[in-house]
């Protein structure tokens, strides 16, 4: 017969608490995992970053700003410098290995000659390679308030480089593209910040204050919302003059489509005032002696801000395409000032489309992937602030 002996269980294990990582702040974890606290923007970053999509289309987005706002230092030319002997010149190859077998590690492009003028083709000279360079001397230009004329990259004069090709004028349409991004990209965040704006306090207005404030701005909303945009949009435009400078027209733009986004975006926060309001604490700091501006602004506006981010990610693209309408439609900026919109422009006729697909494919190809990181990352914004999914864990 064997003798069993009582065994001591090994004492409780203490709580351990986690370290301070990259990816957030430090928070308290149980035996079990189980976690103890977290910020709310811990809490966000971590469910933000479960959609790799999301958080791609958010960082192409900050190359795409940080593109326009180095536009005259990326682009090679300036936008309007034309070269009279190259139109519609088509898009150097890069190469990087010469015709005796030397390697360039900057790469290099051949000269070309014009062999046909009414075709506008080009022919290569291999027999004669011109490196790229960096930070090339070129046509100076203001960035941050200095005088530079340093680019990033180019090639030694008298030759020309042109990665994207050139337009009917002898444009270099990379060059172009960049500075027309300052234009296209900066619209929608202006246009946001204005709409967004008006439709926060006067759908808040609306919503908390009621009787004939809220019947007054409802009423302008609903009359906004049954004019067609675009007929509204080329009818304001028709109100300024037309040899308006390109600055003035980008601003009366803005304004524009200021004017007609803000309606639905009030509309939206009524409704979610009138949710609001009937909470305890909005009734908790009326009998304070709070004035009601402040509990609007305070109290109730910051609870819709999770759906006016999320709407705003989603209402960029709006604007953008909304300048892009106007430029095609030859009313929003005028040449020789760039616009993905008036770049468009100029891909209208078969000749262009089936001899110089280059002038389509760059300005079509920036808006296409510009309106759609806005859209990844507004779903992933959306996915992010829903509080559901967030208190739960999940992505599904």
């Amino acid at each position: 017969m064997t003798d069993v002996r009582a065994v001591p269980a090994p004492p409780a294990l203490p709580p351990t608490v986690t370290t301070p990582t990259d990816t957030g702040p430090a928070s308290l974890e149980t035996a079990g995992g189980a976690t103890a606290t977290q910020t709310p923007w811990g809490l966000f970053w971590r469910q933000f970053r479960k959609s790799p999509v999301a958080v791609a289309g958010g960082a192409l987005l900050i190359v795409l700003y940080g593109l326009a706002l180095l536009a005259p230092f990326i682009a090679p030319y300036s936008q309007e410098e034309m070269d009279r002997e190259r139109y519609n010149h088509p898009p150097h190859r890069l190469r990087w290995i010469d015709a005796s077998g030397r390697f360039h590690p900057l790469s290099f492009v051949h000269s070309t000659t014009l062999v046909d003028l009414s075709r506008s083709r080009f022919v290569e000279d291999r027999s004669r390679a011109i490196p790229l360079r960096l930070f090339v001397r070129g046509a100076p230009y203001t960035l941050f308030g200095l005088r530079l004329d340093r680019h990033l990259f180019g090639v030694d004069a008298p030759h020309r480089v042109y990665l994207l090709g050139t337009d009917p004028s002898g444009r270099d349409v990379l060059s172009r593209l960049l500075f027309g991004s300052q234009i296209s990209l900066t619209v929608g965040l202006v246009g946001i910040a204005i709409s967004f704006t008006l439709g926060l306090l006067l759908g808040g207005l609306s919503g908390y204050l009621g009787g004939w404030a809220d019947a007054v701005i409802m009423r302008s909303t609903e009359l906004l919302l049954s004019i067609p945009g675009l007929y509204l949009l080329i009818a304001l435009r028709g109100i300024f003059p037309a040899d308006l400078p390109s600055q003035q027209v980008y601003l009366s733009i803005v304004v524009i489509l200021a004017f007609i986004g803000w309606a639905g975006l009030a509309r939206v926060i009524r409704g979610m005032v009138l949710s609001i309001r009937r909470q305890e604490y909005i009734t908790a700091a009326e009998a304070l002696g709070m004035s009601r501006t402040r509990i609007i602004v305070r109290h109730i506006l910051p609870n819709t801000l999770s759906f006016v981010i999320v709407a705003a990610t989603i209402a960029v693209p709006g604007y953008i395409l909304g300048e892009v309408v106007l430029s095609f439609l030859g009313l929003g900026v005028q040449e020789p000032a760039a616009s993905w919109g008036n770049m468009l422009s100029q891909a209208r006729s078969q000749r262009v489309l089936t001899s110089f697909p280059w002038m389509l494919f760059a300005p079509g190809t920036a808006i296409f992937v510009t309106v759609l990181a806005f859209n990844f990352l507004g779903d992933g914004l959306r996915d992010a602030l829903d509080p559901r999914k967030v208190l739960g864990g999940k992505t599904g």
